[in-house]
């Protein structure tokens, strides 16, 4: 079955938002499998013309951007008139996140598609940590949720607790919630040869509050370890403004491109996320890929990627907390080859890019059927 699928991408993200922060590989690994085994597929993306200058690297998905440049009220006004001809072929479409889904929902009911609804974290829960549960935020998120979930035909969510949330609030649709997870490519993050660096610490990730790195520089501020930041944010400038490096034990490095990532995992003796929340972070499972021992926070998205004590160790998001764990990986090398040697197995066995792609491509082939 030759099936047509276009996905609309974040609003207001395009492919060189992905360049930008190294991400560009890995968001597109699933659409180059997907589009290995049959599919014709369409990005709608909210980059200008700079976004087809990725047509190359993208192996034959189609772009459908903002040529002309125009602000985004105005493209998103005109992106059916723009884009009609792919949209109206379409056999599905798909949202990439929930922020922006209405407008996805709108292309599918004007053209009659079936709609999945994705999103890799659920916005309207990191809505409402971030601003209260009453913000004017929050409830914005759930009215998109809402109206875009009930309408879809499917809604792929990336855990079972995300699954669970959206049971909660909107019951009726349970059979159409769908669990998909994250995936990696796990011939790319893989162990190597080179040896790992027992006091090197590594994070990948936003330098934004909820991965919660001021806990993370407190509790290695007297541990004898070096610390690697991967990642830009905005809180960059005062988290660096208040620790600085930590007497050069401390490298704020900025974006890597994501292909670069398995030399640094393979590098460093543990990866750490103290995140107070997460959706299912990749960055866990493309260090777990590798063979890493993990420290992660006992919190929503991480502790269902972690068993603690055979896949990595989880702690609490406090300093402390913190601090205890990297000690007890710091003390016991054995323990963190164990701990990554399970992990790298576990990752393998359930969040490979080919098993997660063939998850993907039944889901897409049962919804066109029935479209």
């Amino acid at each position: 079955m030759n099936i047509r699928l276009v996905l609309f991408f974040t609003r207001g993200v395009s492919l060189r938002t992905w360049s930008m922060v190294g991400n560009l590989d890995r968001e597109i690994a699933l659409y180059r499998f997907l589009a290995d085994h049959g599919l014709d597929i369409s990005f709608v993306t909210y980059g200008d013309g700079a976004d087809l200058e990725y047509s190359d690297h993208l192996g034959g998905i189609r772009i459908l951007c903002n040529e002309a440049g125009l602000p985004l009220e105005q493209f998103e006004d005109r992106l059916f008139f723009l884009h009609g001809r792919v949209l109206g072929a379409a056999d599905i479409i798909k949202t990439n996140q929930t922020y922006g889904g209405e407008l996805a929902l709108g292309a599918a009911r004007l053209f009659r598609k079936p709609l999945i609804a994705r999103c890799g974290y659920m916005w309207s829960f990191n809505a409402a940590l971030e601003n209260g549960d009453n913000s004017p935020a929050a409830i914005e998120a759930r009215r998109v949720e809402a109206k875009v979930f009930s309408a879809a035909d499917r809604v792929v969510v990336t855990t079972n607790e995300m699954r669970q949330g959206v049971l909660r609030r909107l019951p009726e649709i349970g059979d159409r919630v769908l669990v998909i997870p994250n995936y990696v490519d796990t011939e790319l993050f893989k162990p190597s040869e080179e040896s790992s660096q027992g006091g090197a610490l590594l994070f990948i990730g936003r330098i934004a509050p909820e991965k919660n790195l001021e806990a993370l520089l407190e509790a290695v501020r007297s541990l004898p370890v070096s610390l690697t930041l991967i990642g830009e944010g905005k809180l960059r400038p005062e988290l660096q403004k208040k620790f600085g490096d930590l007497d050069g034990r401390v490298t704020w490095e900025g974006n890597v491109p994501n292909s670069q990532l398995p030399e640094r995992l393979n590098k460093a003796g543990i990866f750490v996320l103290p995140s107070l929340y997460e959706g299912h972070p990749k960055t866990i499972l493309e260090a777990m890929a590798c063979g890493a021992a993990v420290v992660g926070a006992d919190s929503p998205g991480i502790r269902e990627l972690i068993r603690h004590g055979e896949t990595g160790l989880l702690c609490g998001t406090d300093p402390q907390s913190i601090r205890v764990a990297l000690e007890e990986l710091l003390a016991q090398p054995d323990l963190r080859r164990e701990l990554g040697t399970n992990a790298r197995q576990y990752v393998v066995e359930n969040y490979s890019l080919a098993r997660i792609g063939k998850m993907e491509l039944a889901m897409l082939q049962e919804v066109a059927k029935r479209g």
